[in-house]
């Protein structure tokens, strides 16, 4: 009896070992997506859907509430944009993709979820002026910081469609003070 014990109880600490406790994962299902301001005040845009695939992959689709968007045309190209202190404007990721994350790899999403900010007063659109949020898992969700990015880099498509684009040298830090909607939240 001892000999099982004993044998048990190195079965439930390798366990312990190999499986960090508290870890957070992705889980399918319906997920809200909101952004939020400085002072943790949050609007929800939408929703995300996981559906679990294989070797921990998760393909994804986002469903953004477009009621919550105003339309603007801005250099040439309808925008829908949330509006603030800052109009906040959604760019779509022009290219094929495969949609797909995991729980060490939130690239794909993050280019999903693409903005642009611009003072309402300003003219026009200053794609320089972008928004990626650099997302990480936590146990609460997905919680993502607003970084900067020139979506100029986009103008033109990758030449390897399968991989991200964006990478950490093309994103820098953004003046989260001055940011209207700093954080992103998925859960």
């Amino acid at each position: 009896m001892n000999k099982l014990f004993a044998g048990l109880m190195l079965l439930v600490s390798l366990f312990f070992l190999v499986t960090p406790v508290g870890a957070a994962s992705l889980s399918e299902g319906v997920k809200q997506i909101h952004l939020q301001q400085k002072d943790g005040s949050e609007q929800r845009i939408g929703e995300l859907i996981l559906t679990a695939g294989e070797n921990g992959q998760f393909s994804y689709k986002i469903t953004l509430d477009h009621h919550l968007f105003k339309d603007y045309f801005l250099s040439m190209k309808e925008m829908k944009c949330l509006e603030g202190p800052e109009l906040w404007c959604f760019i779509p990721y022009p290219y094929e993709q495969p949609r797909t994350i995991s729980a060490d790899d939130l690239r794909w999403l993050e280019h999903d979820l693409l903005f642009m900010f611009k003072k309402p007063e300003a003219f026009g659109a200053n794609f320089w002026n972008g928004i990626y949020y650099k997302m990480a898992l936590t146990d609460n969700g997905i919680h993502g910081t607003a970084q900067a990015l020139d979506l100029n880099l986009l103008a033109s498509p990758p030449d390897d469609l399968s991989q991200p684009p964006v990478g950490e040298y093309d994103i820098d830090r953004a003046d989260l003070e001055k940011r209207w909607l700093p954080f992103i939240e998925i859960r």
